[in-house]
């Protein structure tokens, strides 16, 4: 399976960062088998920072065995309580190695927001969450799992 990952940099060796803010799966490689979401993320991360070049790096997927993972196949309950603890519950750890499922794009991040502010409900939220076209996100939460992965190449995004 073909994987894509947007940065501002070439990302031969993929590596477990430490993140500067809540993100759904937790601190780890994230990656999108929509080359369309990791340009999106280049281009929005130009933006913020004033670079004018980023890359869609790209990767090659195998599964191994013996590793833990978790699929959401859809923004359920289970997918909103998994991303509210990641997002919210300081120093929040889970033991799976990779996590698949919707990526709370800007749109979901606003009904997020909602919900976690105690405007809407969980059943509220869920239903809007319907009503957009979700991208997919494959994360990677552990070195193991980064075993999978194995670099293709990168195309250049200019400004």
């Amino acid at each position: 399976m073909t994987l894509y990952h947007g940065s501002l940099e070439i990302v031969e060796k993929p590596q477990i960062l430490q993140a500067n803010r809540p993100l759904d799966f937790g601190t780890g490689f994230y990656t999108t088998t929509s080359r369309q979401q990791a340009r999106r993320w280049v281009k929005l991360r130009m933006e913020q920072t004033g670079a004018t070049v980023g890359y869609i790096n790209t990767y090659e997927y195998t599964p191994i065995k013996g590793l833990l993972t978790r699929r959401f196949q859809s923004a359920n309950e289970a997918w909103v309580d998994f991303v509210h603890a990641n997002r919210t519950i300081q120093n929040f750890n889970h033991d799976f190695d990779i996590v698949t499922g919707p990526v709370a794009n800007d749109n979901v991040y606003l009904s997020f927001n909602l919900y976690e502010s105690g405007i809407i409900s969980k059943r509220e939220l869920i239903r809007r969450l319907k009503t957009y076209k979700l991208v997919d996100q494959l994360f990677f939460h552990t070195e193991r799992s980064l075993d999978t992965l194995e670099y293709v190449g990168n195309k250049e995004v200019k400004k």
